[in-house]
């Protein structure tokens, strides 16, 4: 299936994502086909093992997908 964004699972997509500052939604998975949009973005501020700062929250990195658009002009 193609679909029009990248998770960004490895600590390397993540750091690639604050670095060039492109907006990273925040998404709960809620099943096979479902999911919650949970931040629609902003660039990565800061990263631990455990987690990710975006727009001054910070999202657990075990309960959270991170996204970015592959359809706009930034890509990684």
């Amino acid at each position: 299936m193609n679909h029009t964004y990248k998770v960004l699972k490895s600590d390397i997509e993540l750091f690639a994502a604050a670095l060039s500052q492109v907006r990273v939604y925040v998404v709960q998975p809620l099943g096979e086909d479902f999911i919650n949009i949970v931040d629609y973005g902003g660039a990565v501020e800061k990263i631990t093992p455990e987690s990710i700062k975006i727009n001054e929250s910070y999202f657990f990195r075990n309960q959270f997908e991170f996204r970015v658009d592959m359809k706009g002009p930034t890509k990684l």
